[in-house]
């Protein structure tokens, strides 16, 4: 039977999640075509990609180095575009099958917007476009008929455990963490980490906001407010629990007490690969996970008082609406501003709360909404920055 190829819209394709997706991509070229490349300033990596993978166009996102990419790539004959609006308007074109998302942060949320009213199927590897407008964005999908499937490893996990179940009602959901590289570890001692330490996550290898969201638990956290909207759930059905190991990668639990879990060694190809591909399962050359090396799986539970990141997630999930936007934004800042060294690991939290505390919820916020807090909660958070 012939295979239809699948053309594939990679915005963020020079970033740890895109750079692996192309791996994919290369090792089934009977399957996928790359349509688009986008990257925000990696202008090298943008064009080393295009010249290999031959997409119709590219977009770079900082606009200084249009004319470099454009120069680089004029012989090959593949389109150049630059800037926001340029992403934004890219991932209509009637060609793309599917967009996957692997945009870092709230830069994701407009082309995703825009792909599902443009019909286009999601992989969804930015979690902060359901983080930030979860209930707009779920509700888009359902009303253009567009599905969106997730890559994070543990809500592809739920996702592959619920195949087959989708008519059945969840109990509760387990999202494991591994922990990061400070688990165990009490307040004091997150209060002479270092950037380097928090940098050096002991499974996965990832850029570095997701590394330090990983650090700091708040990666989890926004899995949580992610998780409510993909499988429409309440927050007091998602729990959060440590594992070490990263085999396990999420459970399901159904209302029989039945448990489904999803296990593999810790590699986000396979993730990656099973969203691009769904619903067919596909050969892969992925490591193989071996029982006898893991002769025991452990389990612990969380300290929110230490990782109080992932405290201040579950308390906006639980309030919703406007919350998670804020929160998203304020961790944004603080993030960006512990990897330039303005301020130490555990001050991260406390900027976060800080700049949230003056937000006023609003139930039902409208896009507009969205991009507004955004932006009062950075001014906020940035004011404080320089202020200290």
């Amino acid at each position: 039977m012939e295979i239809t190829k699948r053309h594939i819209a990679l915005l963020g394709s020079t970033g740890s999640i895109g750079t692996q997706a192309l791996d994919v991509i290369a090792a089934n070229p009977e399957r996928f075509v790359v349509e688009v490349l986008t990257a925000q300033s990696n202008a090298n990596l943008l064009i080393e990609q295009a010249l290999r993978f031959k997409p119709n166009c590219v977009v770079i996102g900082d606009e200084s180095k249009y004319n470099q990419v454009k120069e680089a790539l004029w012989s090959a004959d593949i389109k150049v575009y630059a800037g926001k609006e340029a992403l934004a308007q890219v991932v209509e074109s009637e060609s793309i099958d599917i967009v996957l998302t692997a945009l870092v942060g709230f830069a994701g949320l407009e082309p995703t917007i825009r792909a599902i009213k443009a019909g286009k199927h999601i992989a969804l590897a930015n979690k902060e476009t359901l983080v930030v407008a979860g209930e707009m964005v779920t509700s888009l999908a359902k009303e253009h008929a567009v599905n969106i499937y997730p890559v994070d490893s543990e809500h592809s996990a739920i996702f592959q455990c619920m195949a087959g179940e989708w008519h059945n009602p969840i109990e509760k959901i387990y999202l494991t963490a591994s922990g990061g590289p400070f688990r165990g570890k009490s307040a004091e001692e997150l209060a002479t980490v270092t950037k380097a330490q928090a940098l050096k996550h002991p499974n996965w290898s990832m850029g570095s906001k997701i590394t330090i969201d990983s650090a700091t638990m708040m990666n989890k956290g926004l899995e949580v407010i992610e998780a409510r909207w993909l499988f429409h759930l309440k927050p007091e059905q998602i729990d959060v629990i440590v594992h070490p190991q990263s085999i396990i990668h999420s459970i399901v639990q159904f209302t029989d007490g039945s448990m489904k879990a999803q296990m593999g060694l810790p590699d986000m190809k396979l993730p990656i690969q099973y969203a691009i591909a769904y619903p067919e399962r596909i050969h892969a050359d992925f490591p193989r996970f071996d029982f006898l090396k893991y002769p025991s799986l452990t389990f612990e539970t969380v300290n929110t008082d230490v990782f109080r990141c992932l405290k201040l997630a579950f308390e906006a999930n639980e309030a919703g609406g406007i919350i998670p936007c804020a929160l998203n934004a304020a961790n944004e800042i603080a993030v960006d501003a512990f990897l330039n060294d303005k301020i130490s690991f555990h001050e991260i939290p406390t900027l976060i709360e800080s700049s949230i505390t003056s937000v006023s919820n609003i139930h039902n916020p409208s896009l507009d909404d969205y991009f507004r807090v955004d932006e009062m909660v950075r001014e906020i958070a940035s004011g404080k920055l320089s202020n200290s």
